[in-house]
C-alpha cells in the first residue's frame, strides 16, 4: 500500500513540474527574441555615429531627378529668354521690335529715310554666338558676337553704317537715334539670341 500511494505521489509530481518546465522554455524563447529585437534596432550608442540619434521614418525630402550627375545641385543652365514680339519676325517690318532667335531667318524692316526697305539676316545662332547681315541699297553690314553677354550693334544710316560689338549683358532696348535704324543683337546662353531694331 505505501508503494502505491508513493507511486501516485511521484506520477503526481511529474505532472505538476511537467507545466512549470514548459513555462520555463517559453519564457526562454521570450527572452531570446526580446534580445534578438532589441539587437536588431540598433538603439545602442555605440552603432550610431550620433550618439543613436535618428532622423524621424516619415520626414519627406524634395526628390532629386535620377540620372542625372549633378541632381545634388543647383542647375546652371537659365530658362529660355523671352522677348516682347517672341520669334515673330514680322512684328519687325515697321522697323521697332524685340524678338528671340534660336535658329538663321531673313526678314525685311523698314529703313531709315533715304534707304528705304532694308534686310537683316542672322546667319548663325547658338549657345553664346550670333551673326548676322544688314543690307539695304546703300550697301551692308556684316557682324558677330561670341561669348557670355556679347552683343553688337549696327547704326543703319542713309549714308552708310557702323559697328560696334561689346559685352552688353541685358542691355535692354537700345536707345533710338535720329535719322538711323539700331539693330541690336546679344547672345544667349542657351542658344537664343535676342534681336532689338529700334527707330526713332
Amino acid at each position: 500500500m505505501a508503494s502505491t500511494t508513493s507511486a501516485r505521489t511521484a506520477a503526481t509530481a511529474g505532472r505538476g513540474r511537467t507545466p512549470r518546465r514548459g513555462t520555463g522554455i517559453v519564457l526562454a524563447a521570450l527572452t531570446a527574441l526580446t534580445v534578438l529585437t532589441a539587437a536588431g534596432c540598433g538603439n545602442s550608442d555605440e552603432d550610431e555615429p550620433d550618439g543613436g540619434r535618428r532622423e524621424p521614418a516619415t520626414e519627406s525630402r524634395s526628390p532629386k531627378p535620377s540620372g542625372h550627375p549633378s541632381a545634388d545641385r543647383t542647375p546652371s543652365a537659365k530658362p529660355s529668354v523671352t522677348a516682347a514680339d517672341g520669334d515673330d519676325v514680322d512684328a519687325c517690318a515697321d522697323g521697332n521690335c524685340e524678338i528671340a532667335v534660336s535658329k538663321p531667318v531673313t526678314f525685311r524692316f523698314k529703313g531709315p529715310a533715304g534707304v528705304g526697305t532694308a534686310t537683316l539676316s542672322v546667319t548663325k545662332v547658338g549657345p553664346n554666338e550670333v551673326e548676322y547681315t544688314v543690307k539695304s541699297d546703300k550697301g551692308q553690314a556684316k557682324n558677330g558676337a561670341s561669348g557670355p553677354g556679347q552683343g553688337c550693334i549696327t547704326v543703319l544710316r542713309s549714308n552708310g553704317s557702323s559697328n560696334s560689338c561689346s559685352v552688353l549683358g541685358d542691355a535692354g532696348r537700345p536707345s533710338a537715334q535720329p535719322d538711323a535704324v539700331v539693330i541690336q543683337a546679344v547672345t544667349g546662353e542657351d542658344g537664343t539670341a535676342i534681336l532689338h531694331v529700334v527707330s526713332p
